[in-house]
């Protein structure tokens, strides 16, 4: 299979589980080797003269279990009749169970079909003596906790239980109290860092370039083979569907696909006929694809596992790789959290423009004319006919007319292409300070100069945070919008944008509905010397009022329960 000598986490792990009662925690990145590190010695340990489980890898994904299950198939190619068996939703239950009937040896798992196979009494974990979580945080995150415990529970406690992760929360410290007895923690690395090989840039551009930014980083790397990470399922197929009618060799991965989409979508994407993947992070786990040289986060995950994760798909088995992330101003502290937990720096990027694109471009069909095989046999009776038909152009002619021919769409995309680089500090600085509001922090609702404050009818209790606001601005109006403060409250919001674009604002987002409920934006000016706000009927006002309301019905709800509230409240100098 190419192996030439163990990488650092197999050199540490596979002599420690050959032996007897060693429970492991072993944390390393992904793409170190951690299947093989935990495969091989447990194949070492099968009796396959006994048909029945006798070990047991669980797994987050079902693109993890089935990627598990084949390398474990090919480490056993010289064990003979040994069977492993992949157990997951999303496939033929009947045949699974049909398989477990005739017996196998190991059984790789997602949590919640081998749940079902135990509820149904096909499947007995009895004469379990090897108990693998991989990718054990994972599985946490994805709420698993339970459905790990109902199944260890069911396995005997004189197994081996071995723990592979590439992070350490706290939700695994119980699970290491609970089940394992005194395990050997191995430590490849520093814990929670990610992959040396893997150089982390960033760019900074507004929240409405964000796609145009994704397009101008393909067309920069021509030669791209890499995984487009998004947060939501729908935003995944947005993407993907945008880069599709772009002319872009791409397609998406996500959890609304059925199985068998999925299996075809990974397919075309592990033989390279797709250049880019978009998936949401359920797939970070489970894609184990060679040689890809670039990991592009379409914004920030919320939780920096789920960046290690992602940036983790390249740069494997010691080869290099670019975790690039496509950012607003708002997530630069998030940035600056990750390079502090991953101990590396992010290398702030100057967004290409059309120019270098080009060039960039260009260049790499030269080196492809340059290294293109020429099978003199085959093209030797059609080269008298096209010698004649281009007998009158010259040499140069000839190079001119194939470049542009290639290039003539690009050229033409990005000759009036606007620069995308955040390059005015004060416009950054005020975003920031409206990034703020989310901490619920109460600001003076007069305007900055030159700017008119709104009124949204959607707050923090709707999960409307800063990023989502000017991306529901930037969905709504056409073109450019500079946003200036914005003050999340928790059934309503304000923000202000430049008074040359506020009633183009208003017209745009008025009347647009998101999941069904309909978006309704209102002056909010302040009156000097009054506690309500301008505008027609007043919106702030009504969301004052609504909030009042709620502050009383709990208050009430507290002093019948017989709490005092208001022992508890104070006043202030004017005695509020």
């Amino acid at each position: 299979m190419g192996y030439e000598s163990p990488m650092p986490v197999q050199e540490e792990v596979i002599p420690f589980l050959l032996g007897e009662d060693n429970d492991v925690i072993a944390l390393a990145q992904t793409g170190t080797g951690k299947t093989a590190a935990f495969g091989l010695p447990i194949l070492q340990k099968i009796d396959v003269s006994k048909y029945q489980p006798q070990a047991l890898v669980l797994c987050p994904t079902r693109e993890l279990c089935l990627q598990i299950a084949d390398d474990l198939s090919e480490y056993s190619k010289y064990i003979d009749n040994l069977r492993v068996l992949p157990v997951y939703g999303g496939s033929s239950i009947d045949s699974q169970i049909r398989m477990l009937k005739k017996g196998v040896h190991i059984v790789v798992a997602t949590p919640g079909r081998l749940l079902d196979l135990m509820n149904r009494k096909t499947v007995n974990l009895n004469t379990i003596g090897s108990v693998i979580l991989d990718e054990a945080d994972e599985m946490l995150n994805m709420g698993f906790t339970d459905s790990i415990n109902a199944i260890l529970a069911e396995v005997p406690e004189t197994r081996n239980m071995l723990l592979f992760s590439a992070t350490m929360p706290q939700g695994i410290a119980s699970i290491t109290r609970k089940y394992m007895k005194n395990p050997k923690e191995i430590i490849i690395g520093k814990k929670n860092e990610g992959n040396k090989n893997i150089r982390h840039t960033y760019y900074m551009v507004q929240a409405r370039d964000k796609y145009l930014a994704l397009k101008r980083i393909a067309d920069y790397y021509p030669n791209i083979y890499g995984i487009i990470f998004c947060r939501t399922r729908k935003e995944t197929q947005e993407i993907a569907d945008k880069l599709i009618q772009d002319g872009y060799n791409a397609d998406s991965l996500h959890g609304e696909l059925s199985q068998a989409q999925r299996d075809y979508v990974m397919q075309k994407f592990r033989i390279k006929n797709l250049q880019l993947l978009v998936a949401t992070d359920v797939a970070a786990r489970g894609l184990d694809v060679e040689d890809l040289t670039h990991v592009i986060n379409y914004g920030l995950p919320d939780d920096v596992e789920s960046y290690t994760h992602r940036s983790g798909r390249t740069g494997r088995a010691g080869k290099t790789g670019i975790s690039i992330s496509i950012c607003h101003v708002k997530e630069k502290g998030k940035i600056r959290e990750i390079e502090r937990i991953i101990n590396k720096t992010f290398e702030k990027g100057e967004m290409p423009n059309g120019k270098a694109i080009c060039e960039k471009q260009l260049f790499n069909l030269v080196d492809k004319i340059e290294k293109v095989k020429v099978d003199e046999e085959e093209i030797e009776s059609l080269m008298p006919a096209i010698f004649r038909k281009l007998e009158w152009l010259e040499k140069e002619d000839i190079l001119k007319r194939v470049i542009s021919l290639e290039f003539n769409r690009m050229l033409e995309y990005y000759k009036d292409a606007d620069d995308l680089q955040i390059v005015d500090e004060r416009s950054s600085r005020r975003e920031e300070r409206g990034s703020r509001a989310d901490s619920g922090g109460r600001r003076s609702s007069s305007s900055e100069e030159g700017y008119t404050r709104f009124f949204l009818n959607f707050g923090k209790s709707d999960g409307l945070f800063p990023n989502q606001l000017i991306e529901l601005i930037n969905k709504c109006v056409p073109g450019r919008v500079r946003v200036g403060k914005i003050d999340l409250r928790d059934s309503f919001s304000f923000f202000e944008v430049e008074e040359s674009e506020a009633k183009r604002v208003m017209n745009g987002m008025n009347g647009f509905e998101v999941d069904g409920r309909r978006i309704s934006v209102e002056f909010a000016q302040e009156k000097k010397g009054r506690g309500s706000f301008g505008g027609r009927d007043s919106g702030g006002f009504r969301a004052r009022k609504r909030d009042d309301q709620r502050r009383k019905e709990r208050f009430d709800s507290r002093e019948r329960s017989g709490d005092k509230p208001w022992r508890k409240r104070t006043t202030d100098k004017k005695g509020r």
